[in-house]
């Protein structure tokens, strides 16, 4: 009986020391160390970035008759694909000097390159620009990303995996310049809905260096600049809209160079937490343009509507039409449609995964297809998968 107590009594005690040693190690352990974007933030700076890879199949080649592609990234006709590596690097403070990085790598970085830089090994800076703000106003000066557009280059900020028509083929990508926001009785930095007015001066349409822009046929350059006037805001608590205009000389593709317009309208309508509507439109014109010194019309119309099915999942459909009147942009006088539904899933809070098809139609036989002649409609699918850090 002795011996069983000092057996129970040996046990307890070497329980109590091994738990006395265990949280004495616990106390002895180093704290975490803070990762690289904890201490950036600390000091201001805010790290960011997504990589977003596919998957794509077309059932043409990806291109009209006239070469152009007719497809914004999703390019490849059977093919896994790399499309961006993003990285932002940003201090934007509400009072006071900043700046911006954003860099581009991978195949997205080919189609939205400027004039005067190199993608052909697969990298852009997107953006770069310094930035003053004080309190209702905000100045940036360098290379940004347009007003224009429902849609942007940054892929999970898109509802949709593909791009729209109008992303590609009615709006620029990118300028160069400088660019103010004013808003009344409110910051510009975080307007929160309150209307902004928007006034800038840039090199035009994705023309990083005005000297490496293509020249017109009769072998001129657009040499002055493009003047942008936006506004944007909150027009009731589930209505907001934007307006941007664009008017500058432009020369690449033209026959002469001539002066561009663009007027771009976006309004979303927000009709519960779950579902909303968005309706954008795009008309423009370019003198000089064609043979004859006519003048270029291009103009188009999107239609989106999303809808959160639950916490993990939501589906969004598009519908479009583009008017090319005279091949301007795509090279065949056409008139371009397209629908897209696309279903989304939210597995983790930094992963996207996204299944969308698409029907692309024409009322010319512009879709080159592999073996055969052209069609008048082309079908794709695209799987995507995106992962925010």
């Amino acid at each position: 009986m002795n011996f069983s107590k000092t057996i129970i009594a040996a046990s307890v005690a070497a329980a109590c020391l091994s738990t006395a040693y265990a949280a004495d190690k616990k106390m002895l352990e180093k704290p975490a160390v803070p990762t690289l974007g904890q201490v950036m933030e600390a000091t201001g700076i805010s790290v960011s970035g997504y990589i977003d890879a596919s998957y794509t199949y077309l059932s043409g080649t990806g291109a009209f008759t006239s070469g152009t592609a007719n497809r914004v990234f999703d390019t490849e006709r059977q093919s896994f694909n790399v499309n961006a590596l993003d990285l932002t690097i940003s201090a934007l403070p509400p009072d006071g000097i900043g700046g911006m990085v954003n860099l581009t790598a991978g195949s997205d970085a080919k189609v939205i390159g400027s004039a005067g830089t190199t993608t052909s090994d697969e990298f852009d800076v997107t953006q770069a620009y310094v930035h003053f703000s004080k309190g209702s106003l905000m100045v940036i000066g360098g290379k940004y990303v347009t007003l224009s557009g429902a849609e942007v280059i940054k892929s999970p900020a898109n509802t949709n995996f593909s791009r729209s028509i109008l992303f590609g083929y009615a709006i620029p990508f990118t300028h160069t310049g400088a660019r103010a926001y004013f808003t009344p009785g409110g910051s510009a930095v975080a307007p929160d809905g309150k209307p902004t007015f928007i006034v800038g001066v840039n090199n035009g349409w994705d023309i990083q260096s005005e000297s490496k822009q293509g020249a017109a046929v009769d072998g001129s350059i657009a040499n002055g600049k493009t003047l942008e006037l936006g506004v944007s805001g909150n027009l009731s608590k589930s209505v907001s809209g934007a307006a941007v205009l664009y008017r500058g000389n432009e020369s690449t593709g033209a026959v002469k160079t001539g002066q561009r317009d663009l007027l771009d309208l976006v309004a979303t309508f927000t009709v519960s937490d779950a579902l909303s509507f968005t309706l954008n439109y795009d008309t423009a014109t370019q003198e000089k343009a064609l043979t004859g010194n006519k003048e270029a019309k291009w103009s188009g119309i999107a239609a989106y509507v999303n809808y959160k099915l639950s916490d993990a999942w939501r589906v969004s459909f598009r519908t479009e039409s583009f008017d090319d009147k005279d091949g301007f942009r795509t090279g065949v006088a056409q008139k371009w449609k397209e629908s897209t539904l696309t279903l989304a899933n939210t597995p983790a809070k930094n992963v996207e995964l996204r299944a969308e098809v698409r029907v692309d139609s024409s009322d010319k036989s512009s879709f080159s297809q592999p073996g055969s002649g052209p069609k008048k409609s082309q079908d794709s699918l695209g799987l995507e998968a995106i992962y925010k850090f």
